[in-house]
């Protein structure tokens, strides 16, 4: 394949991901809590929905960027994506035209990555829903797509509002999908999992009857 390296038509596959330990580690903290301790600015907008079996997913980002309605560097980030990644589209937003499919999705999963997130349109729902693999787009449309790019891989996209970089953590879950820069990934987990042990501690005193609500009134006081 000719090598590809102008603006707008460019594959870029050898960046830094982040780690796997710390994949992991993000696999089993709720996305908002994540969300929480990164001060509430790190999630997509609402309205991203995940197609498919709901669950939890987390990996490092594979950035894609394709002309609206047209798929064609989709294709091929399927194809160079490492096991584990989450291929995330900035496709515009554009709802006229779905970016993927079932067929595509399928496929995604025999190569071991872990979900693709569609600024975009998706298409065949019932079929999605029988597959064990998290799709998230903003919605869908039976319109098929177009496969003659232009399009990029590998280089920053906005993505949900966001700006994601390659290697970036994505994660995800029923409640939606965050982004930790790849330099911020270590520190925010680690406040994330000190404040989901404390909700979980929260969660006893609630069933015990002991959850201390002084908070409330303290709050409402410093208004007057």
């Amino acid at each position: 394949m000719k090598q590809l390296n102008h603006l707008g038509l460019r594959i870029q596959l050898d960046f830094k991901r982040v780690d796997a330990a710390l994949v992991e580690q993000a696999r089993s903290i709720p996305v908002a809590v994540v969300g929480d301790v990164a001060n509430r600015l790190q999630a997509f907008t609402a309205g991203f929905n995940q197609y498919g079996r709901l669950k939890r997913f987390a990996g490092p980002a594979l950035t894609v960027r394709v002309r609206p309605g047209d798929n064609l560097f989709l294709h091929q980030a399927l194809d160079k994506a490492q096991p584990g990644d989450v291929v995330v589209v900035d496709a515009g937003g554009a709802m006229n035209t779905a970016i993927i499919g079932a067929m595509m999705t399928s496929y995604a999963k025999t190569r071991g990555i872990e979900a693709i997130i569609i600024d975009g349109a998706i298409r065949d729902v019932e079929e999605l829903g029988k597959v064990d693999f998290p799709v998230v787009a903003r919605g869908a449309t039976p319109n098929g797509p177009f496969k003659s790019g232009p399009g990029e891989i590998g280089y920053p996209i906005a993505c949900g509002g966001l700006s994601i970089a390659p290697g970036d953590l994505l994660i995800g879950d029923p409640d939606g999908v965050l982004v930790v820069p790849i330099s911020e990934v270590a520190e925010i987990l680690k406040l994330a999992q000190a404040k989901h042990a404390l909700e979980q501690q929260w969660e006893k005193e609630i069933m015990a009857g002991t959850w201390d609500r002084k908070w409330v009134e303290e709050a409402l006081d410093k208004l007057v």
